[in-house]
């Protein structure tokens, strides 16, 4: 037989009641019989106090009865709740033996700090409601932050929570036995067939004697994976108390193959639709390298390298050496550069360093003729980030810092020196209703006596997906002969403002902008334009594919601008 069930109980607890009863899980079943209804019907009030429970209410008063129905209408049944007072903490009492007790004791600065931030972190302050939920997250969370950070082999030498049925207090006692500070020891590598080993061990955030936290094994395990000579990582401690002074780090890694090619297609409302082929060689000649070979063609721009980058070195520096050629189409001027490249380059958590020496040359062609300009520079690039996600930041602040400079030699036959220096900043903040708020800027310059010129790939101009929005890739900038040309100062600045679609669809965004800016021949001149709009976004694993429709308010024109991934 079927029957209908009725819940009677404040919000919240009715949902819990009517998911997990058995009454609940039976009611739908054709084949119960009249002694099981009944049986299920006894068994109820029962059920519901022990469900109560979990969520603070131990002095409920529950009733389950069976009410009469018309002829030929399935049985009712009704559960009737008066759940009394919730429950909340009375007594707190936190106590953690073991080394770290010892060294806050002794005076320790890292165990004190370490003790202090674990009692202000436990959830259940006195007061606050009891739930069973809370109560296991809370041993968790307490025992999770001992093993993180020093203490892998932390349990607990007790745990209780007393009810008091008369008072609804609730008296907790949590006793934690940290064990031993564990501090890392050597370091052994598994799975190195083609590479070495101490590309592997090149690559760890941390001394031999560090203090252990899982942190720098999440960092270590994550820089192994950018280096892009392996295609799976495992990174572990030896967890054993004998062993904590100085504790074995585990390395497994799965070698990438020795050689990949890849093809690619795609558009860019930037330079139009594109192909490419790519060819990586891990181990190049033999020697400890990673050579990768480009070929890429789009409408408006051409691009042919070579990039040799080594093993990971002692502090995770990377030696690089790169060929480039590139012809771009854009603003009714032509470049062609070729330049050759020599540096290093580290790349850690937060930081990101790399600084090279570089000889470029750029041929510039307008409808007036054309002009080639050479230089030799060497340059430094810093970045700064701290977001919560590099995939699809919402919060956090990225700051990139560039400065170089070097002798150039123009068309004209003049001969000098330049310098060259650009910020660019980028912040995220979480606004109420899951909406999401961004700031971008840049502001660069050139600098240079009068008439030296240097080569136009080294100058600035604006416009485009990641510019200013509603004019075309790289057309803002001062004019020569009817068409754009770099200009040695730029500033541009981007406010956005996105939201969840709906709540079916969580990885898509809307979106509304305002993006202003320019590049110009001197600051006197610079006079921003303003493009501004609005877009979807979505969520996908290699960044945020954006598709946005802009107006250019100087060129009164609607554009469409399509890009995926995120750009510091």
């Amino acid at each position: 037989m079927q029957y209908r069930l009725r819940v009677e109980a404040p919000s919240g607890l009715d949902d819990l009641l009517e998911r997990h009863l058995d009454l609940a899980r039976f009611r739908g079943q054709s084949d119960i019989t009249e002694l099981e209804l009944g049986r299920l019907i006894a068994a109820a009030p029962a059920q519901a106090r022990a469900l109560l429970e979990t969520e603070g209410y131990f002095a409920a008063q529950v009733q389950a009865r069976r009410e009469p129905s018309a002829p030929g209408e399935p049985a009712q049944v009704v559960v009737e709740v008066q759940p009394g007072p919730r429950a909340s903490i009375g007594r707190l009492t936190l106590e953690i033996q073991g080394d770290l007790q010892d060294l806050a004791e002794g005076g320790d600065a890292h165990a004190a700090s370490l003790t202090q931030t674990l009692k202000e972190r436990w959830p259940l302050k006195p007061g606050t409601p009891f739930t069973q939920a809370a109560w296991t997250a809370a041993k968790n969370a307490f025992l999770g932050g001992l093993r993180a950070d020093g203490y892998p082999a932390a349990s607990y030498a007790g745990t209780v929570a007393q009810v008091d049925a008369t008072t609804h207090q609730v008296r907790i006692f949590v006793v934690a036995d940290s064990g031993p500070l564990f501090r890392v020891g050597p370091i052994r590598v598994e799975g190195v067939e083609r590479t070495t080993e101490d590309a592997v061990r090149n690559l760890a955030p941390f001394d031999t004697g560090d203090i252990f936290t899982e942190k720098m094994l999440l960092d270590y395990q994550e820089r192994l994976q950018r280096s892009g000579l392996y295609a799976g990582v495992a990174v572990e401690l030896e967890g054993d108390p004998q062993q904590a002074q100085a504790a074995p780090v585990i390395v497994r890694v799965r070698e990438n193959k020795l050689q990949s090619a890849t093809v690619s297609v795609g558009f860019s409302t930037n330079t139009g639709p594109r192909a490419g082929v790519e060819y990586t060689h891990r181990r190049v000649f033999g020697f400890e390298w990673i050579a990768t070979g480009r070929i890429k063609l789009a409408r408006d721009q051409r691009d042919i390298g070579l990039d040799l980058l080594s093993y990971p070195k002692e502090d995770g520096y990377r030696n690089l050496f790169s060929l480039a050629a590139e012809m771009l189409d854009a603003g009714g001027a032509r470049t062609d550069t070729q330049s050759v490249r020599y540096g290093r380059s580290q790349d850690t958590e937060r930081i990101s360093r790399l600084y090279y020496l570089e000889f470029n040359r750029t041929r510039l062609e307008t409808a007036s003729g054309q002009t080639t300009d050479r230089a030799l520079w060497a340059n430094y690039e810093w970045t700064w980030r701290r977001v919560d996600s590099i995939v699809f930041p919402t919060r956090g602040v990225v700051v990139q810092a560039q400065g170089g400079g070097g002798v150039t030699d123009d068309a004209q036959g003049d001969r000098g020196p330049f310098a060259r220096a650009v910020l660019h900043a980028h912040t995220y903040w979480p606004l109420p209703g899951q909406r999401i708020g961004l700031l971008r800027g840049q502001v660069g310059q050139v600098f240079t006596r009068d008439g030296l010129r240097v080569p136009d790939s080294l100058l600035f101009r604006a416009g485009g997906d990641d510019s200013v929005r509603g004019y075309g890739y790289r057309t803002l900038g001062p004019v020569r002969d009817g068409a754009v040309v770099g200009g040695p100062v730029i500033a541009t600045g981007t406010a956005e403002l996105m939201w969840p679609i709906s709540s079916r669809l969580r990885d898509w965004y809307g979106a509304v902008f305002v993006d202003a800016g320019h590049a110009a021949r001197r600051w006197a001149d610079w006079k921003p334009v303003v493009g501004y709009g609005a877009g979807v976004r979505w969520r996908s694993p290699i960044g945020p594919l954006r598709a946005d429709i802009a107006y250019g308010d100087e060129v009164k024109r609607f554009r469409l601008h399509l890009s995926v991934g995120v750009t510091f």
